[in-house]
């Protein structure tokens, strides 16, 4: 399976090669007006292969040095794509204002708390190492900042979606996953939060809503993924330009099942706290159990992304942004599994998320490669909703 996906990742259309920075955009002031939020998907992705890199050989300092690496180039990405989108809502408002009216490109804005969200458990992991206790109150802020943003997006898009775009069936793909599984990735930090925090009543109330947040996303994602199961049968694949769409179904199963491991797996000694020990015990081993049925869900519907993903090989598979669809899901996949390993003591799963690593991190080099030169170029700095704005125009 895996070579079948490197294979797939290596026959990406490539373009000319272009010799000046944005040629293919107007003017420079176009790389704010047509910047949208689908790039923060670059740091989701980004930043799962950071904390991914010193699962791979614990004790290989030359693999925790590349995941602080890549933790640190994530965050310089994450505050330029902030910096770029809130100057187009400053110079570009009524443009800006377009992505609530269109039916794709507004789903992109669950990937901006996601990218967040591994920044904060970057904090966690490496930050505390190397900055002290100042991480980790900067990873508490800013967890609260997810929290807010992606319940937020969590409401306002799909009342969008409801109230004034138009969505057919046919057309639907995974996407629209994408705002409502930034409450689960937020989920799944507070329960690595939570870890690192001393027993208090403010510890109980994140463990708490980290739950709630798991309910908030994963309750819809698979209602989602049940009409998805349905538009495929009635309408077959999706268009070649969006079949990686396919593996972004992987997400909400595999960061749901993270999410119940890392929060089970303090739940009793938090609980202890107020005298619900019970309860938080059963927490644990119903996560451990649940975990068991998600991944054995996510296994399924892997093989099906794969399928997929085979059958438009040699069609020719044009490189978009999409593309990292190829990797944050895998990597949530991944680090359930090892996640689930870990705490099972079960050498055999700490090998499959070890495979499912390596892959990830090929696809990961491949698909970062394409986006540099497509920035570079400018042929990626595109917006769908101002081009649908200018046409009405």
């Amino acid at each position: 399976m895996g070579l079948f996906i490197i294979s797939a990742a290596l026959k990406i259309q490539s373009g000319t090669v272009m010799n000046r920075p944005f040629e293919q955009l107007g003017q420079p002031r176009d790389i704010i007006r047509q910047f949208t939020p689908n790039w923060f998907t670059v740091t989701m992705r980004t930043g799962v292969v950071a904390l991914i890199l010193p699962e791979l050989s614990s004790g290989s300092i030359n693999l925790w040095l590349g995941g602080i690496f890549l933790w640190q180039i994530n965050i310089i990405l994450f505050i330029s794509f902030s910096l770029l989108y809130s100057l187009r809502w400053l110079f570009y408002p009524t443009e800006a204002r377009q992505i609530f009216f269109h039916s794709n490109m507004s789903l992109f804005l669950g990937a901006i708390p996601m990218g967040l969200a591994t920044l904060v458990n970057g904090f966690l992991k490496y930050g505390l190492p190397l900055y002290g206790d100042s991480a980790l109150e900067i990873a508490k802020l800013l967890w609260y900042i997810d929290v807010v943003m992606a319940v937020g997006i969590a409401w306002l898009v799909p009342f969008c979606m409801f109230s004034c775009q138009q969505h057919q069936l046919h057309s639907m793909t995974a996407i629209w996953l994408l705002p409502i599984v930034a409450c689960e990735v937020a989920a799944n930090s507070g329960g690595v939060l939570v870890q690192y925090l001393a027993i208090s009543q403010q510890t109980v109330a994140i463990l708490m809503a980290s739950y709630g947040l798991w309910g908030i996303s994963v309750l819809p994602a698979f209602a989602i993924l049940t009409i998805l199961m349905l538009r495929l049968a009635l309408h077959q694949l999706p268009s070649k330009d969006m079949v990686i769409s396919s593996w972004l179904a992987l997400g909400p199963i595999g960061t749901g099942a993270l999410a119940l491991l890392s929060l089970g797996s303090q739940a009793t000694r938090i609980l202890t706290f107020i005298g619900q020990k019970d309860l938080g015990m059963f927490l644990q081993y119903a996560g451990t159990a649940s975990s068991l049925i998600l991944l054995g869900f996510g296994l399924w519907w892997l093989g099906l992304a794969v399928l997929m993903t085979l059958k438009y090989i040699r069609r020719g598979l044009p490189f978009n942004l999409g593309w990292w669809g190829l990797t944050f899901p895998l990597g949530v996949f991944t680090l359930a599994i090892y996640t689930l390993g870990q705490q099972l003591q079960l050498s055999i799963l700490h090998n499959i998320a070890s495979s499912l690593a390596y892959i990830l991190i090929i696809l990961w080099v491949v698909v970062a490669t394409k986006i540099v030169q497509g920035f570079y170029r400018g042929n990626l700095l595109f917006s769908p909703c101002l081009k649908s704005f200018l046409d009405k125009g």
